[in-house]
């Protein structure tokens, strides 16, 4: 087990939601489901907490009820390298009820922030010539999903 891990509360969606992200990301599996008792404060046998991994990266979910919920101010950045794949994160974690935001952006259905970014974004924005790394920010900042091919357009533009 990695020393620090993502442990997320969920009302109850815990298993649900690791499913959902198992079946979204390449090289991911479920570890383990813990299941409420009798007595607990959740019906018994559903999930109480669901240890998953993506692609490599060790999760925690817990199913606690619903006095916490997510907020933009926690996001995972996922590094895509191909417009290919940004378009099938994109509309995988935006599906049923996810929300697109801007500058590759998006809450998944759970309330989940994701980033879904090409490694570009971050040559081209710190290219030292001023107004080419200004015209990509401008481009960025219009879009909702990211576009390679827009991004590197407003790069080379004169």
């Amino acid at each position: 087990m990695q020393k620090i891990s993502p442990f997320l509360w969920f009302d109850h969606q815990a298993e649900e939601a690791a499913n959902f992200y198992v079946s979204v990301f390449e090289n991911s599996r479920i570890v383990n489901v813990s299941r409420y008792g009798e007595g607990a404060p959740a019906p018994a046998g559903s999930a109480m907490s669901v240890s998953f991994v993506l692609e490599g990266l060790e999760f925690q979910a817990l199913n606690a009820g619903p006095q916490y919920t997510f907020t933009e101010a926690i996001s995972f950045l996922v590094d895509v390298g191909t417009q290919d794949e940004i378009d099938r994160l994109w509309d995988a974690l935006t599906s049923d009820g996810g929300e697109p935001g801007q500058c590759g952006w998006l809450k998944d259905r759970f309330g989940l922030s994701w980033q879904i970014v090409p490694p570009i974004l971050g040559q081209l924005l710190s290219d030292p010539d001023p107004a080419k790394a200004g015209r990509v920010m401008q481009a960025m900042l219009s879009m909702n999903k990211l576009d390679i091919a827009g991004l590197q357009a407003a790069h080379d533009s004169e």
